[in-house]
């Protein structure tokens, strides 16, 4: 199940720099990591939607591409950003 209008806001709030910025790739990555997680607990009850899982694997893609923008672009909010999201383990 997507992310309602409520979350993504809170996302924005908590990682944009105002409250319209959606462009930042802190925000973009947030949005992505929650898409991804409730695509995740998808899979667990639909093991045969491939149609999802292609969405899936470009999300992916996509927030993988953007953490290495924020590597290059600023280290400390790629190490703050991912202790928050909890992304590495």
């Amino acid at each position: 199940m997507p992310i309602t209008k409520e979350q993504k806001q809170e996302f924005i709030k908590k990682f944009g720099k105002k409250a319209s910025d959606t462009g930042a790739p802190e925000v973009q990555i947030a949005i992505l990591t929650a898409n991804i997680n409730s695509l995740s607990e998808h899979f667990d009850h639909h093991k045969h939607d491939h149609h999802s899982r292609v969405g899936l694997l470009r999300m992916v893609g996509k927030r993988r591409r953007l953490l290495d923008y924020l590597i290059k672009h600023n280290i400390e909010g790629y190490r703050k950003l991912i202790q928050e999201l909890e992304i590495r383990k």
